[in-house]
């Protein structure tokens, strides 16, 4: 059975320390935490990639939902990734591009996938991206990337989620699909600092223009009024576009200064830091509102996180 990265196996695969369970966010999105991983098994730094952090911004409803440029990737890996066409079964395409030493990234439905058991599996269906790094169709059996880790299905499973229970009058719902074809040699590190630098001077330059936590403060009360009139399980993606995608982005953020330049951007990766901290703090604060039915402590309750963002900024304006 072939694979693109034929020395790892679900049984004795290490996350990257991106994942570590001491972290304030574990994990992020599935986007990102997968590219994390696959770009660790490749052999190169994944914190190079994380510049694009500095541009979150507050879209309304939710944060920015992060995730890498795919010219990021190129420019800094070698790496380069691009839509997939998909007008077969799934699994052929992903056996073709396998055997060509490329990976796939497929959004698939979580109900079929073991590895969200407790959340998703066999609860709800939902999309997430995996990468799918060994497919053997004879044995319905696949291992993929998939969040922080990587992980194999087989069986039933794999009936679902390549829709094999389909009818042959059923219509099959085709995915959105990429895939990456890496370089002959990893890019070395000199290369990915200098690079990594520069890219996060021009994602500094897209950083809004305006304190996007400032913004969500001024309408979270009045959102987390309406998320209490909703079933409980909604909180839980409210929670996740919001206080979720703020804290794991900044505590990103800071990982990636830190690998710029400890010392250089010292002050402004702690303030990222407190960006995290404090997001992960008001999640908890969201909940007992939601239970309560108090929300107007809600608004001040971002004063700290907002003041970071501030000091933040103005650190990287004298350093980027």
């Amino acid at each position: 059975m072939t694979s693109v990265f034929p020395g790892i196996s679900p049984e004795s695969y290490c996350q990257h320390a991106l994942h570590s369970s001491e972290r304030a966010w574990p994990e992020t999105n599935c986007y990102v935490d997968l590219w994390i991983e696959v770009l660790a098994t490749s052999g190169v730094a994944p914190e190079a990639m994380l510049g694009f952090t500095l541009a979150q911004d507050f879209e309304g409803d939710q944060f920015t939902f992060f995730k890498v440029p795919l010219e990021d990737l190129e420019t800094l890996y070698g790496i380069h990734a691009t839509e997939l066409a998909i007008y077969d079964r799934v699994e052929r395409h992903v056996e073709v591009q396998i055997a060509r030493g490329r990976l796939c990234l497929i959004e698939m439905d979580s109900f079929y996938m073991p590895d969200t058991r407790g959340t998703a599996y066999r609860q709800e269906h939902g999309k997430t991206t995996v990468a799918i790094n060994r497919l053997d169709v004879a044995a319905k059996r696949v291992d993929y990337f998939h969040n922080a880790g990587y992980f194999r299905l087989e069986g039933e499973d794999f009936d679902g989620l390549f829709q094999l229970q389909l009818t042959e009058n059923g219509p099959p719902y085709l995915p959105y699909t990429e895939f990456a074809r890496f370089p002959e040699k990893p890019a070395d590190e000199a290369h990915l600092r200098a690079t990594a630098r520069r890219l996060a001077g021009v994602h500094f330059i897209r950083r809004p223009g305006q304190n996007p936590i400032r913004a969500f403060a001024a309408v979270f009360p009045q959102q987390v009024e309406a998320v209490a009139e909703r079933p409980f399980g909604f909180f839980h993606k409210y929670a996740f576009n919001t206080l979720r995608q703020v804290g794991a982005n900044f505590e990103l953020a800071a990982d990636h200064l830190a690998w710029l330049s400890a010392d250089e951007f010292a002050t402004a990766a702690e303030h990222a830091r407190r960006i995290s901290d404090a997001a992960k703090s008001v999640q908890f604060q969201l909940a007992r509102a939601v239970v309560r039915r108090k929300f107007e402590p809600l608004q001040a309750a971002l004063d700290p996180a907002a003041d970071a963002w501030d000091l933040m900024m103005a650190s990287l304006a004298e350093r980027i």
